[in-house]
């Protein structure tokens, strides 16, 4: 990835945030729906603007980092969620990767389109080897998302962490970039 950042898909551009998305960006990060399973609760407009600040400084796919990528609809400008990646520190052929939508724009495989993109370019651009996501076992949406982009639930994690004044319980999903080819040409030769 590099300061140029984009990546197209049939109805999504993937970019680096703008200035002019904060306002977007603190809509759907407020909304409490969206933060249900998220590790926030609220973002002030401070937070908002230190958040672009870092994202627009940061350099995507550093190593130990984690990287926010604008969700965009082609047709339509305007910021309608985000993706991130994480490249590991230890083993930098390894990231982790995790995503939100504004309400509006979920249940209209936008998500799936966008980390089916995100894995394409993690594997297919970056060369990597193996790419994890974890999500709330009790996030059933996020859950098949992360299935239809073709990643495979690895393990559950029975009240691992403590999470919102609650024992939380998680899911690990992964995939190995073999996999994705194979999940991609299975898809191609499908369409």
């Amino acid at each position: 990835m590099s300061g140029g950042f984009r990546l197209l898909t049939g109805r999504l551009i993937l970019r680096r945030f703008h200035e002019s998305d904060l306002e977007a960006f603190l809509a759907y990060r407020n909304d409490p729906e969206v933060a249900r399973y998220q590790s926030w609760t609220s973002w002030s407009r401070e937070e908002g603007e230190a958040f672009l600040a870092r994202q627009r400084d940061l350099e995507p796919g550093t190593p130990g980092e984690w990287t926010q990528i604008a969700l965009e609809r082609r047709e339509a400008p305007g910021l309608i969620g985000d993706c991130a990646v994480k490249v590991q520190a230890e083993d930098p052929r390894q990231a982790e990767i995790g995503f939100s939508l504004a309400p509006a724009w979920q249940g209209h495989g936008y998500g799936t389109e966008a980390v089916t993109a995100l894995l394409g370019h993690l594997f297919g651009t970056l060369g990597l080897h193996r790419v994890i996501a974890v999500t709330d076992a009790e996030n059933a949406a996020s859950a098949a998302l992360l299935e239809r982009a073709g990643m495979r639930r690895e393990g559950h994690l029975v009240e691992n962490v403590w999470f919102k004044g609650v024992w939380g319980s998680e899911y690990l999903y992964a995939i190995l970039e073999r996999e994705w080819r194979d999940h991609a040409s299975s898809v191609t030769s499908t369409s």
